[in-house]
């Protein structure tokens, strides 16, 4: 049976596509975005997540260590707390350290999953689905990243006539994008730049596949929700916002503009991912200032809502 990586599944969702959800997060994206608010989702590997509030210094975590007992010297946890996670290209991703700590302080983020498993735990839900007009929503990470994992999914929940939604930075092969657009009621879209150096700068990539894949698209699915971070001093300029309004009246299929305001979530996970956060603190938009984003795009005749 086909498998994938997936790194959690949020039950009772109410954020991501209409309803109560189940979220399926698969593992895996080609984009680097400063803000993420799912950085452990990015690698295409398992990785060890550590929270240093929660760990009381016991050492248990060195003294389980397999690559420490293998090698004598450690594994590049060994700091006072044993929390460093900057050893995971040598780390073989055992468990131990996470089975053995006591206060939960370690988890790994990804594990390998098949189909079935997914669907097993999807169809728990399913009386919140229909009660609620929710479903599944395939979500990551970028879910096509893994198209074979993310079209098996899609086609069983379509068998069990259970609503999809999937969500997308639309940085995938044409041909890819067109399938699952195929096989979901609904592609929840981002939109994070449209000037492609800054999109370069702050993910990585170019964002002229996205806006042709979002084009392609509106041309062929009659509900797709396009969904706006606000990151303040990066895409939050009036002239931006203004192009990114008239750019989404334009297109085919766009039902709703789903503005979602940064927050900090963030910045802990990069933290126990043992990385730099880059962009710094800054503050959450106000209510005003959405305000006002919402009445821009709403001015096109947009449905325009603050959040999922």
């Amino acid at each position: 049976m086909q498998t994938g990586l997936v790194f959690n599944v949020q039950h009772y969702a109410l954020h991501d596509g209409p309803g109560i959800r189940t979220t399926v997060f698969l593992k895996g994206c080609p984009l680097d975005c400063w803000w993420c608010h799912n950085p452990e989702g990015r690698s295409f590997d398992p990785e060890i997540l550590v929270a240093a509030s929660r760990c009381m210094g016991c050492g248990r975590c060195k003294e389980v260590c397999v690559q420490r007992k293998g090698n004598g010297k450690g594994n590049g946890n060994g700091s006072a707390a044993g929390l460093d996670p900057s050893h995971a290209t040598q780390c073989p991703l055992c468990g131990a350290c996470v089975a053995i700590c006591p206060t939960g302080a370690r988890e790994i983020a990804g594990t390998r999953r098949s189909v079935g498993e997914v669907l097993e735990e999807v169809l728990r839900d399913r009386v919140f689905y229909e009660e609620s007009g929710g479903g599944v929503t395939l979500s990551g990470g970028e879910p096509l990243a893994q198209p074979a994992f993310l079209k098996a999914i899609l086609a069983e929940c379509r068998r069990h006539e259970i609503p999809t939604a999937v969500d997308t930075c639309g940085f995938a092969p044409r041909e890819d994008l067109m399938e699952i657009a195929g096989l979901s009621d609904l592609v929840l879209y981002d939109l994070k730049l449209l000037d492609d150096a800054e999109h370069v700068r702050y993910t990585g990539a170019s964002n002229r596949l996205i806006l042709e894949n979002l084009q392609a698209l509106g041309e062929v699915h009659q509900n797709i929700w396009l969904r706006v971070p606000i990151i303040p001093g990066v895409n939050d300029g009036v002239e931006h916002l203004e192009a990114m309004a008239r750019l989404a009246a334009s297109l085919g299929g766009v039902r709703q503009v789903n503005l979602l305001p940064y927050h900090e979530t963030a910045v802990r996970k990069f933290e126990q991912l043992g990385e730099a956060y880059r962009l710094g603190r800054l503050a959450r938009p106000s209510t005003e200032s959405l305000d006002c984003v919402a009445d821009r795009f709403r001015a096109y005749g947009l449905l325009t809502k603050t959040g999922g």
